[in-house]
């Protein structure tokens, strides 16, 4: 009798030591889901997520932004798994004692963070302004539907204009413009001394003004994208196709682009794993705002 209880006793007590296992299905049933979207744990718990088929990744983030990984948080990778595969794929998260802080996470596969794939680790209830549905909400909003594009889009094609030099499109609702009083001409350099940068890499700039891109050895890019896709073409951007130029060259060719209204300009470079690399830059972005450089440089670095 004595030696049942010992027993018994040690197994509640090894219990409560290991903590609780919590099941998390990712993307179940070909779902841009977790299931359950979030869980309620304390430290020492591990939370199982099991991926479901298609490729998926959980990846943590800070609630703002939402879909940035953040530098030292946790990350699974992409996990690809085919159909019928049984058993699934586990990954383990030991739930690290956080001050009753909650934790927060998005799959990095491109676009589902934007359409709502997102988990949390002890979220506040629904009133709370830091809540799940907060979270969420901010996820989709950002990187989703009502992303930071223009509003009701409507894009013209790019003006025609000389070889390395640009006009690039603009959308209706953007900012009255901002004349020069003279305009201005800025010279941002490509890659120089080796370095995967755009140098400065943001600059803001008046209407009539002109940036000057000039490319330093290696081959880059100078490619328009957006905000909320960093490192994809935007469609009828200005682009400037690749420019190799060699270690010992002195004349370095350029691509000019004038600038017709003062809305925020996103671009990156082309060429492979520079974009993922941080190699992006801005025009007239709002630094006081949510949408600034830095998120921008994050998301194009996210998994």
């Amino acid at each position: 009798m004595y030696s049942s209880i010992v027993t018994l006793s040690l197994a509640i007590l090894a219990s409560s030591v290991s903590g609780a296992i919590l099941d998390v299905n990712v993307g179940p049933n070909a779902l841009l889901v977790y299931d359950p979207p979030f869980v309620h744990a304390a430290p020492g718990d591990i939370v199982r997520f099991h991926f479901n088929p298609k490729n998926h990744t959980v990846t943590q983030s800070a609630f703002d932004p939402p879909c940035v990984g953040l530098p030292d948080g946790f990350r699974t990778g992409f996990i690809p798994v085919a159909p019928e595969t049984n058993p699934l794929p586990v990954q383990e998260f030991h739930v690290p004692d956080n001050n009753g802080a909650p934790l927060w996470f998005y799959c990095g596969q491109t676009a589902h963070c934007g359409q709502g794939m997102v988990f949390a680790i002890n979220p506040p209830a629904d009133h709370d302004p830091q809540s799940f549905q907060a979270f969420r909400d901010l996820a989709i909003a950002r990187n989703g539907t009502a992303a930071v594009a223009p509003p009701a889009a409507t894009y013209t094609p790019a003006t025609a204009v000389p070889y390395h030099h640009a006009v690039y499109t603009t959308y209706e609702a953007a900012p009255a413009p901002t004349h020069a009083f003279a305009p201005q001409e800025h010279h941002i350099l490509v890659g120089a001394d080796g370095q995967l940068a755009y140098s400065p890499a943001k600059i803001t700039a008046a209407v009539g003004d002109t940036v000057v891109f000039e490319f330093r050895p290696k081959n880059h890019t100078v490619t328009q994208s957006s905000f909320s896709s960093p490192c994809v073409p935007l469609e009828h951007g200005f682009k400037s196709g690749f420019q190799p130029v060699a270690a010992d060259a002195t004349d370095f060719p350029t691509f000019r682009l004038q600038i017709n209204d003062t809305a925020p300009i996103w671009g990156y470079c082309g060429q492979v794993n520079h974009c993922q690399s941080g190699m992006v830059f801005s025009i007239n972005s709002d630094e006081s705002g949510p949408n600034n450089f830095a998120a921008f440089q994050q998301l194009a670095m996210r998994p």
